[in-house]
């Protein structure tokens, strides 16, 4: 994926496949897994759905599910988008100093819109970064000034940054013998890694260190002491790295390549980055884990979103196979008014069903199936109003 790429010759302006492999992982998110892990812990017997049910929950710590691939999927997509939004802003007229001016702005409203949703959705959140439309502002300006650099520059950046960052977690010292993991949030159910590996545990590893100073810098009502959930705010420096990943599988495919030699770079590259991640994680010179962005977890994820993206363009662009993908093209080409809607009326949502029509709406396949009834009639919801913006052409972006 680093060979220079090519003045593009009869390639579309916009690429279905990625409109439906974007709509595919936000409907996938606001689907909010259908309840099935829910169901899969009513019917413990049952195998399928408990593999189902686990892929549609976090890792607890490290490992890899469906439901991880979610945000680098959505950082993934915004490299590979942005060779395709520059050609179109260059031959508008804009400058690159006009383009990164808008990158900036962007990226600042990005990070406010982030803090605001992630402060609505949890009343007592107050100024954190982990959410990922913060993750993608506080790279995006490092991302555009990549893009305007060669793409071996830019492979080279990736491998600097995971590289880098790798070496800054393991040279952070350890805690104390006899330190209590539970004073930082750790419940007993997050595995502890021993040894080397001690160094990418949770609440106590560099990016922990960090953030129990810079988040006190903002105004708080109580000190910060430490993120219930792992994630951190400098996880948007390896991520960058991910971006950076879809940068460079844009540029392949505004190359003027022929799509199947573009497909094959894409194949090798993505099951490269899922075997050089996973033997990361296999030899233990760095865990994968998504909730502090591991150099290894890039490589993986970063591997497997690869392979999806490659499958899409396969389907949509290569065979031409577009009908079944429309209902993701809808939600597709407006993912932040998804990302909105999703944060904060799925509850009004689901309020006004009940009110409208009757508290046990949601009953009517049994009490198991309550989660699944609930979100899949707010995703349909949800889904009909991109629909009618749809048809109306307007287009919420950043």
């Amino acid at each position: 994926m680093s060979s220079e790429p090519q003045p593009p010759s009869a390639v579309p302006s916009r690429l279905a496949s990625l409109d439906a492999y974007r709509g595919a992982i936000m409907i996938l998110m606001a689907s909010a897994g259908l309840g099935l892990p829910h169901l899969a812990a009513r019917h413990p017997e049952n195998r399928w759905l408990a593999f189902i049910g686990h892929q549609c929950e976090h890792a607890v710590w490290a490992g890899c599910t469906l439901w991880d691939l979610i945000q680098p999927a959505f950082m993934f997509m915004v490299g590979v988008s942005l060779p395709f939004s520059l050609a179109a802003r260059r031959a508008r007229g804009a400058s690159d100093g006009k383009l990164f001016r808008h990158a900036l702005w962007r990226s600042l409203l990005l990070v406010l819109l982030a803090v605001f949703l992630t402060s609505a959705w949890s009343p007592r959140t107050e100024w954190v970064f982990p959410n990922v439309l913060a993750q993608i502002g506080l790279g995006y300006p490092f991302l555009f000034l990549a893009a305007l650099t060669r793409p071996r520059t830019q492979g080279l950046l990736a491998g600097v940054l995971l590289l880098g960052y790798w070496l800054w977690f393991a040279a952070h010292p350890l805690p104390p013998a006899g330190f209590d993991p539970a004073t930082v949030g750790v419940s007993p159910d997050v595995p502890q890694f021993t040894g080397w590996q001690a160094h990418w545990n949770k609440n106590t590893n560099a990016a922990a260190a960090w953030d129990l100073w810079f988040l006190n810098l903002f105004p708080r009502t109580q000190p910060f002491r430490f993120n219930e959930g792992g994630y951190q705010t400098l996880n948007f420096v390896p991520s960058l790295a991910t971006m950076i990943f879809g940068l460079l599988a844009g540029q392949i495919l505004r190359s003027g390549r022929p799509r199947p030699e573009q497909l094959r770079v894409l194949v090798w590259a993505g099951a490269g980055g899922v075997l050089a991640g996973g033997l990361l994680g296999w030899v233990g010179a760095c865990p994968i884990v998504k909730r502090i962005w591991t150099p290894s977890w890039a490589l993986y994820s970063g591997g497997w979103v690869t392979l999806i993206l490659a499958a899409f363009v396969a389907v949509v662009d290569l065979r031409g196979w577009r009908r079944w993908a429309f209902p993701l093209v809808v939600a597709g080409m407006n993912p932040i008014t998804l990302y909105c809607l999703w944060q904060l009326s799925g509850g009004f949502i689901r309020e006004n069903f009940k009110r409208h029509l009757g508290p046990g709406i949601f009953e009517a396949f049994g009490p198991d199936w309550v989660p699944a009834f609930e979100r899949g009639m707010v995703l349909l919801v949800l889904w009909l109003i991109l629909y009618w913006m749809y048809r109306r052409k307007i287009f919420l972006r950043i």
